[in-house]
């Protein structure tokens, strides 16, 4: 991470004298500017810090990171790397059920035995294209051909860099209560770093959205 909250205040202040720079120290003199700057949507000075996570993910979800265009990627490559025996299996208390009308559903947790279904309907169906993938592997058959067989639950990952506002923006969708249930839990995640490198913005941000 190379991100803090006076990396705000300084780039806001590039056009003015020294003496604007002298009082950076001041108590919340910092955080003043970051409540103006981020309540007026002057957003460029939060553009010069840099995040990068290392994220591991399941492949559909890494596909939902990969609309974020003002992230930049490197992802495993399946042509040069055998992919892991790994899958991602639904936890107990993920939401299940589907309800209501397209661009309005909601998700509600699925029954006992719906639970018991899906994990073990899901475990049961990866073994199998695993299986294959390996057994083409043995065979002598390239990676970028035996990976094909391989579902979207398995497990990938990747390098994602953005800076503090892009971020920002990411988490307000993909934080929403309508956001992936898998993404959200990334995103729960990428904010609490967030929050540690910059507290200051991260609080404002938070403050503007329960507003």
């Amino acid at each position: 991470m190379s991100a803090d909250d006076l990396d705000v205040a300084r780039a806001a202040w590039v056009s003015q004298d020294e003496a604007a720079h002298a009082k950076e120290a001041e108590p919340g003199r910092v955080e003043g500017l970051i409540r103006f700057l981020w309540r007026n949507q002057h957003t460029s000075p939060f553009e010069h810090g840099q995040f990068t996570f290392v994220v591991t993910t399941p492949l559909f979800v890494a596909r939902e990171f990969m609309r974020h265009r003002t992230f930049s990627f490197n992802e495993i490559s399946g042509r040069y790397t055998v992919l892991p025996d790994r899958y991602y299996v639904p936890p107990a208390g993920r939401p299940l059920r589907q309800e209501g009308k397209v661009g309005a559903y909601r998700f509600e947790e699925g029954t006992a035995e719906q639970v018991a279904m899906v994990r073990e309907t899901i475990t049961e169906s990866t073994a199998r294209p695993h299986a294959a993938y390996q057994r083409m592997l043995d065979a002598g058959i390239a990676k970028e051909v035996a990976r094909d067989v391989l579902p979207v639950n398995v497990m990938t990952s990747f390098w994602a860099t953005v800076n503090p506002r892009n971020l920002m923006h990411f988490l307000n969708l993909r934080s929403a209560p309508d956001a992936l249930f898998e993404i959200r839990a990334v995103a729960e995640q990428m904010e609490h770093h967030f929050a540690q490198h910059m507290p200051v913005t991260h609080r404002v941000w938070r403050e503007s959205n329960t507003a």
